[in-house]
């Protein structure tokens, strides 16, 4: 019998090894899974490389795995905001390696890793140092009907952690609102995905048209507690 409950976010993120490249979902605070961020953080996988659209904000979720000095690398498409001391200290001393992503580049290049794709040529970045490598060389370009493109590459994960709204033991998943965001791309896109969900339902009771990543992307799932600000946003939002 298929179940993917995981009895704990510990159970669930127990084989994550140091130097892996995690991909974490969420879109500044909304759908970022803190919970398996927290676990990971105890679980005391190191030398990580980070993909996540942000750097973290304040000192909680991203941010408190920055600050435990596990992550050796983040790959983001907007490291700083009025709060994200922790980055820019990290980044600033030397401590932590930053590959900068233009968003929609950062979309495509997990999705292409999900779809099987070995790259693609993206207009984005084009005459300007994002058309660099992390070591400095230029990325190979070409001209088409045109226009100037700058080949970019996939992005692939080791294990992939995501907030979801609700999954069935099958691993189907939905999501509530924008806290969808990055979350079923990088499902695709990781040889592993764990996912947080509200609500565990019976097989059958998602709706197959609004199943958003079916299970056969997702190895783990652990049922979470709603806070008490998301529960007051969930029935203000209703």
């Amino acid at each position: 019998m298929i179940n993917k409950i995981a009895a704990s976010v510990a159970d669930a993120l127990a084989d994550v090894k140091d130097g892996a490249t995690v991909l974490i979902g969420g879109f500044g605070t909304a759908g970022i899974p803190n919970e398996l961020i927290d676990g990971l953080i105890e679980q005391g996988a190191k030398d990580l490389t980070v993909v996540n659209n942000n750097a973290g904000n304040a000192e909680t979720g991203l941010a408190a795995l920055l600050k435990a000095g596990r992550v050796r690398k983040i790959i983001c498409s907007f490291p700083r905001q009025a709060d994200s001391q922790v980055f820019d200290g990290l980044y600033r001393s030397g401590k932590l390696e930053l590959e900068l992503v233009p968003q929609g580049n950062l979309a495509e290049r997990i999705r292409a890793a999900g779809a099987g794709i070995g790259a693609f040529f993206c207009p984005t970045g084009y005459g300007t140092e994002l058309a660099r490598n992390a070591d400095g060389s230029a990325k190979e370009t070409r001209e088409i009907n045109g226009k100037h493109y700058v080949l970019e590459m996939p992005i692939h994960g080791d294990v992939a952690l995501i907030k979801a709204e609700r999954g069935d033991r099958w691993g189907n998943l939905t999501y509530r609102m924008a806290a969808r965001n990055f979350g079923p791309v990088m499902a695709t896109a990781s040889k592993k995905t764990i996912a947080t969900v509200h609500e565990v339902v019976e097989l059958g009771a998602l709706d197959p048209e609004a199943v958003v990543t079916p299970g056969i992307f997702v190895h783990h799932i652990v049922k979470i507690q709603r806070t008490a600000t998301q529960a007051g946003g969930f029935k203000k939002a209703a």
